[in-house]
């Protein structure tokens, strides 16, 4: 089985790809003869069916970090959600045939991969990967890893526990709709205030907010009451922090200048808080949230980032089918 298969892998593959950092409309292209990765004795080589954007890859693209970062050529994306057609001698959870999801990253901003989820085949060791619910699609698993392990690693990171009541800024995002339904159904928080324009507040409560503030209309942080936790995606924390108690914690996940006692964390990927989230995930407690514009094809990835730049989503943008 597994011989057969290797033969049938391609040498090279369609990928997206930029060579300079800048704008993605300006440096993002299709190319069609892009090798495909050699994998390391702890990776599997996936055939990818799904792959999700995140606000990082844009500004990777621009350059943001690139002090840090692995030097261009660069094939974008951290998610990957596809299916398992090469297995690295030390590999010991996947064989040839799973379907898998993850976030390829283990840092996001550290030497990330040069080649990412933007293309029919990547790489990823298996340490950042899990089996894909049977529940969920490909697209809907895509969607998921970075934005539900940042949801989850910025709660642990609060110590949030059950009881306790958070406000959620900018909860209709790819990370805020985890941040509500985690807080919610996972750790038991007793309140959950979340921050969305007019048109999405609905969708707050449906994931779990019990406050949904319209903040076209309100400031949040002159809400009557205080939160245990504040949890900021979207770079206010100087605003975030006149909304929580004395003695409670306000996580940003924006980077730049942070409000003390805010603080940020960088997230690191790992297969084991998918694990973890597993059985809320197949009891559908927890649901992934796609953008209504989603998926998008392959060949439409450039405007998928536009998109995604406009800071309007709802949810995740999702690129599939990937040929």
């Amino acid at each position: 089985m597994a011989a057969a298969s290797t033969d049938s892998i391609p040498s090279v593959n369609k990928a997206w790809v930029y060579s300079e950092y800048g704008k993605s409309a300006d440096v993002l292209k299709l190319d069609p003869n892009v090798p495909v990765p050699e994998i390391k004795e702890d990776q599997v080589l996936i055939k990818v069916v799904a792959a999700a954007l995140n606000p990082i890859d844009y500004k990777r693209a621009l350059g943001y970090f690139k002090a840090i970062d692995s030097p261009p050529p660069t094939v974008p994306g951290y998610d990957v959600a596809g299916v398992v057609v090469k297995v690295g001698s030390q590999v010991t959870k996947f064989k040839v045939g799973d379907e898998v999801y993850g976030d390829l990253n283990e840092k996001a901003v550290q030497n990330p991969k040069k080649f990412g989820s933007l293309a029919e085949y990547t790489a990823a060791e298996e340490r950042v990967l899990a089996l894909k619910p049977k529940n969920l699609s490909f697209v809907e698993a895509a969607s998921l890893p970075l934005a539900i392990e940042t949801a989850y690693e910025g709660l642990e990171r609060t110590e949030f526990s059950a009881g306790k009541s958070i406000l959620v800024l900018g909860g209709a995002g790819g990370v805020g709709t985890h941040v509500i339904q985690l807080a919610k159904h996972v750790f038991g928080a007793s309140k959950v205030a979340a921050t969305a324009s007019t048109r999405k507040l609905e969708l707050l409560r449906s994931l779990g907010a019990d406050l949904a503030v319209d903040y076209t209309k309100e400031k949040f942080e002159e809400l009557p009451e205080k939160f245990d936790v504040v949890y900021d995606t979207v770079g206010e924390s100087g605003r975030a922090v006149k909304a929580v108690k004395e003695g409670g914690k306000v996580v940003t996940i924006v980077s730049g200048a942070v409000t003390p006692p805010a603080f940020s964390f960088g997230l690191t990927s790992t297969g084991t808080v998918l694990e973890k989230l597993k059985p809320y995930l197949e009891s559908g407690k927890v649901k992934p949230v796609l953008d209504p514009t989603s998926p998008y094809p392959f060949s439409k990835t450039v405007e998928a980032f536009a998109y995604l730049e406009t800071s309007r989503a709802t949810g995740k943008v999702v690129v599939h089918p990937i040929p």
